[in-house]
């Protein structure tokens, strides 16, 4: 039953407006933590250290914060593994170019596939930089999180690479948010201008909130 519904368009679409409302509900959660930033170091960093001991004493130290990270992975994975999926099969559906141009879709409908390969390429370079630490600028310092977005955020590259990637973010959300709510039934004649707005306030208060921080970084707000 299960690989039926995986196999078939509308399984996958499921899939990908299921895991794509998980991560949206993590991306709301995460910006609202990263605006700690701007409140100084002490309550940024005392913030960061609340997700470790989440759960506490029925969960062990960082436990509730890894569930949290393999329900997304598994997220990713599903959301990243379906769209691939769903491309294929459209592709194989018409292998010939079509006689007829096809109607002017959205710029966010058209960038949705570089969308999502920027955002993958941006999530290994996020945990690199600050997780890891790998592919941190400067000393990476375990504990002080609040030091090491300023670190990242010093430095041009750092800056480009995230705020071009919140912008296709902002991009991703605006249209997934509409199609996922098509693919599960909530949209409606009298509830699409509705659904259209929640779906361009949610992608404008993302990215802003989100590229709000290495802005503070630049402009000194944040040191």
């Amino acid at each position: 039953m299960t690989r039926t519904v995986w196999d078939s368009s509308v399984g996958k679409k499921t899939v990908m407006a299921v895991s794509g409302l998980i991560m949206l509900m993590y991306l709301v959660v995460h910006m609202l933590g990263n605006l700690k930033i701007f409140f100084g170091s002490g309550e940024f960093n005392h913030y960061a250290h609340w997700l470790r001991t989440l759960g506490e004493p029925f969960l062990h130290y960082e436990w509730a914060l890894w569930i949290i990270r393999v329900v997304l992975v598994v997220a990713v994975v599903a959301h990243a593994t379906a769209a691939y999926q769903l491309s294929r099969r459209d592709i194989r559906a018409r292998p010939n170019k079509y006689v007829h141009k096809k109607p002017r879709s959205s710029y966010a409908t058209r960038t949705m596939r570089w969308g999502g390969i920027i955002l993958g390429l941006f999530i290994v370079w996020h945990i690199l930089d600050l997780t890891t630490g790998t592919a941190h600028p400067g000393g990476f310092q375990p504990g002080h999180p609040y030091q090491n977005v300023i670190d990242t955020f010093s430095t041009w590259y750092g800056d480009v690479i995230y705020i071009v990637a919140m912008l296709a973010l902002g991009l991703h959300i605006r249209h997934g948010f509409w199609s996922a709510a098509q693919t599960l039934g909530a949209g409606s004649r009298t509830r699409d201008r509705a659904l259209k707005t929640i779906a361009d306030v949610l992608a404008l208060v993302l990215t802003v909130g989100f590229i709000s921080v290495p802005v503070g970084v630049m402009t000194g707000l944040v040191s």
